[in-house]
């Protein structure tokens, strides 16, 4: 073999090395993903079945219901609800009308089995994507009622 055949397939043994690698982790990265949903995207079926992924907004006033340490609670965005169940201990700042992001799986009767709750830690603070939904769907309502009250008008 000379010596120019010995070089280029070192080279072409690097890069299948390196583009091997490259592709595990990548791959563990896409499967580590985790992606944030608004209770109007899970309604829209924007949501992934199969996936774990995070749905955040409000809690409903008056949907707290628990049962030992089995909690069941509705997330809204003002526009759409989502009933979450959830098993284990609650943060200490959950609480009706507050803000909250649950992460975990959409279950085939539609409800939420959340594996970790997130509460917001003090009066100011609110999840980015729970903010950025709550406009959205703030903007969605305006829209609706605006639109209601064109069409009484005629």
């Amino acid at each position: 073999m000379t010596p120019r055949r010995k070089r280029l397939s070192i080279i072409v043994g690097v890069l299948v090395a390196v583009g091997a690698a490259t592709a595990l982790v990548l791959n563990a990265f896409q499967s580590n993903l985790v992606f944030f949903y608004s209770p109007t995207q899970v309604v829209a079926r924007e949501a992934p079945t199969q996936r774990t992924f995070r749905i955040g907004g409000l809690v409903q006033a008056g949907t707290v219901k628990r049962d030992g340490v089995d909690v069941s609670f509705m997330v809204t965005d003002t526009a759409q609800t989502i009933p979450v169940r959830y098993r284990g201990i609650l943060p200490d700042l959950f609480k009706e009308g507050k803000g909250v992001v649950a992460q975990g799986q959409l279950g085939t009767d539609g409800v939420f089995v959340a594996r970790e709750v997130l509460a917001k830690h003090d009066e100011n603070y609110m999840p980015p994507e729970a903010a950025e939904a709550l406009k959205r769907a703030g903007a969605v309502n305006q829209k609706l009622s605006g639109t209601v009250v064109k069409e009484t008008v005629k």
